[in-house]
């Protein structure tokens, strides 16, 4: 072998190589291990709507053991990720001492479900959180089967496209266990829309409605308070004091 420069070579790479490891090992250890370098400042990236600083706060502060290279971030991620108005949370180490906390929250935009204290974001996702009272008011109250919210949030943001030019809103967009839909206007209108159907389809039985609405319901002396839209060829009107009608 000591007449085999090459091998003696190699084996002395092998060595090197090995020692450095080792080298770089060490220093991890005492880096992770060393009391040293702590967290002295936690920094909120972005403005936060609904969930109080002092409520992050007081779920850091527990888990903020080790130094700049020990810190738990994947726990941090978990603890935060628990509270009720966090979509998404990112957390960044910056050097010497320094948590950055980047927070996405929530966007409500519509109520979902019966009094389950449970919401309807941006992205069509469902999450329980308890708007402000003043907040919820606006909000509109989506309903549907497990699974249906984005469904129902794209359709409800149809639905308000066309009912502007009868300068009314849908405040309600409910999706029955059977798929119909029905929907409550502003102005306390019900609209039972039913279900989809191959030779009536629904966007097309109520743009019918709209298109005749002026010169119909717009001009009784008495608004309807629901207009049934699941006849294929025309719709039924039931006044205040009628009984209700299929």
């Amino acid at each position: 072998m000591w007449n085999k420069p090459q091998l003696l070579n190699a084996i002395a790479d092998v060595l090197t190589l090995v020692a450095a490891a080792a080298l770089v090992a060490a220093v991890a250890v005492w880096l992770i291990r060393i009391p040293a370098l702590p967290i002295r400042q936690v920094v909120f990236a972005d403005a936060l709507t609904h969930t109080q600083r002092e409520e992050i706060e007081s779920v850091l502060q527990p888990l903020m053991r080790g130094n700049f290279f020990s810190l738990d971030l994947r726990g941090l991620h978990a603890a935060l990720a628990e509270l009720p108005w966090i979509r998404k949370v990112e957390l960044r180490r910056v050097w010497p001492s320094r948590l950055e906390v980047k927070v996405e929250e929530h966007r409500p935009v519509a109520r979902w479900g019966e009094g389950r204290g449970e919401l309807v974001n941006s992205y069509g996702e469902v999450f329980a959180a308890i708007a402000p009272e003043a907040e919820a008011e606006r909000l509109p109250l989506l309903y549907g089967p497990p699974g249906t919210a984005p469904e129902v949030l794209k359709r409800y943001g149809e639905f308000v496209g066309r009912f502007k030019p009868l300068e009314q809103r849908p405040v309600q967009v409910i999706l029955s266990p059977r798929l119909a839909w029905q929907l409550r206007l502003e102005n306390g209108m019900t609209v039972e829309m039913g279900r989809e159907q191959p030779k009536s389809p629904l966007n097309l039985r109520l743009q019918r409605f709209i298109e005749v609405y002026p010169e119909t319901v717009g001009k009784r002396s008495g608004r309807p308070v629901a207009v049934d839209l699941r006849y294929p060829n025309g719709f039924a009107l039931r006044l205040a004091g009628e009984g209700k009608g299929k």
